[in-house]
């Protein structure tokens, strides 16, 4: 049984890892966001930044599988993971076709999920036993 629970472990440090590298990821756009505007070595390393990001996010769904499956957990970080796989694919489409409207506020509301799904995983609730008092 100790086996089981080592693997586990093991998944969600891996996890928490692969999150914490996508939120500081996204962070890392929105500095280089704000280079725009003054610089021209902002576009470069906006571009190399969404790379990252994105591979990030790749990341992530690997690490939300590879928790899940030794320990045989919920598979609910797996659904997280691969929704903000779409939502960075997305947000690629909209950087590509310079729509910043709807870029810009698009990377806030990514930042704002992986600060909160980092905060879940660093942070979990207690599990509530089933009887009240």
């Amino acid at each position: 049984m100790a086996t089981w629970t080592t693997a586990g472990q093991g998944g969600v440090t891996f996890l928490r890892v692969a999150l914490a590298l996508q939120t500081s990821s996204l962070l890392f756009q929105a500095v280089t966001a704000g280079m725009l505007l003054s610089s021209a070595h902002g576009a470069v390393l906006h571009d190399v930044g969404s790379r990252v990001m994105y591979g990030a996010s790749m990341l992530y769904v690997l690490a939300a599988v590879l928790a899940w499956r030794p320990g045989g957990g919920s598979p609910r970080p797996i659904l997280y993971a691969s929704g903000f796989l779409v939502l960075a694919s997305v947000q690629v489409v909209l950087g590509i076709a310079h729509m910043p409207s709807l870029h810009v506020p698009f990377g806030v509301v990514m930042f704002t999920l992986s600060v909160l799904a980092l905060g879940q995983v660093l942070f979990p609730f207690p599990k509530r036993s089933g009887t009240r008092s």
